[in-house]
């Protein structure tokens, strides 16, 4: 049976840098408060009228060229995003339209910060069932113009980061390839990492009373997500290698969502990984949800952390709860 190897990968982040210090303009904050609490540095914002799209198209180009095939052999695109650039349609169907695709099919996958541990896996169905041999699989996020930039909002908003992420990935036989995935959710919790509003139960979807309050900015209970995240983390690993009859120690590369540097750390230190097996940019990007994974593999590709025939584990944890994994053989 094939599986879904990836063959060619991409990123793109805008060009504007902003540092911790830039965002103690906008909110009682400081370079050390935030690095303490996230490892974050510095994240990318887009300049003001950037459509999340445009990412998208620049992390697809790049992924498709790496991968040395013609854009026209794509036969599917998933597009995983918690921000689209309309409420409908997604942004699937207008990266076919930018890149000039044949009538494929477009798909919309709304699991956030999992959204590409998701979308690998439709993927890989996708192929194994016979479906599909190409896929175009992207993650891409623009937060920077939807965070509530005061004081009220520092503990969500120093976090995000604006950039995208992409992969092909083919039908191949042997063992190369997507070997196991999991997948969890835990709705209880959907209300601790979560924009209340546009919301379809208030007429008018919001009023200017709610816009006033901030009601439709995002809103975090961070310990409840700290705490949740390197549980379902762990849990996710060593269920996705059990799958697949690995162990950790067979594992060239960690790449976890980067939501956190701390979480990141006792993930890795609770998993007997050491950080030079674990791939980590939080520092420069923040949180950029669905498209941390696809960005993180971009960049070990490039910096050749990756071999043929290496052992890698995607994971990820997010609103929801959403969380899973991937182990693949590169």
């Amino acid at each position: 049976m094939p599986k879904a190897a990836i063959i060619g990968t991409g990123h793109f982040v805008p060009e504007r840098v902003v540092t911790n210090e830039e965002l103690t303009g906008y909110m009682d904050t400081s370079d050390e408060w935030i690095r303490e609490r996230s490892g974050i540095r510095e994240r990318r914002w887009v300049e003001p009228g950037t459509p999340g799209i445009g990412l998208g198209v620049a992390a697809s180009r790049a992924a498709i060229e790496d991968a040395g095939i013609e854009k026209d052999e794509i036969e599917l695109i998933l597009y995983a995003t918690l921000n689209p650039d309309y409420t409908f349609p997604g942004n699937g169907v207008l990266l076919q339209k930018e890149l000039g695709l044949p009538h494929v099919g477009a798909m919309d996958i709304r699991n956030q910060c999992t959204g590409f541990v998701y979308g690998l896996a439709v993927a890989d169905a996708f192929i194994r069932a016979g479906m599909y041999r190409t896929i175009l699989l992207v993650g891409a996020e623009i937060h920077s113009n939807a965070l509530d930039l005061t004081t009220r909002g520092r503990e969500v908003s120093v976090l995000f980061g604006d950039g995208a992420g992409a992969v092909v990935v083919r039908a191949e036989e042997g063992e190369r390839g997507v070997i196991a995935s999991c997948l969890h959710s835990q709705g209880e919790h959907a209300e601790v990492l979560s924009i209340e509003l546009p919301n379809s139960m208030v007429p008018g979807r919001i009023t200017h009373e709610q816009l006033d309050e901030g009601r439709h900015f995002p809103r975090m209970e961070g310990r409840t997500v700290f705490k949740h995240a390197i549980v379902r983390f762990c849990e996710a690993i060593r269920e996705v290698l059990e799958m697949g009859g690995a162990t950790i120690d067979d594992v060239a590369l960690l790449v976890p969502h980067q939501a956190n540097q701390r979480i990141t750390e006792m993930v890795a230190k609770r998993m007997g990984v050491p950080m030079e097996r674990v791939m980590s940019n939080i520092h420069k990007y923040g949180n950029t949800t669905a498209a941390t994974i696809p960005i993180c593999l971009a960049e070990a590709s490039r910096d050749r952390r990756l071999a043929a025939g290496d052992l890698v584990v995607t994971v990820a944890f997010g609103s929801g709860f959403t969380w899973g994994a991937n182990l693949i053989r590169w």
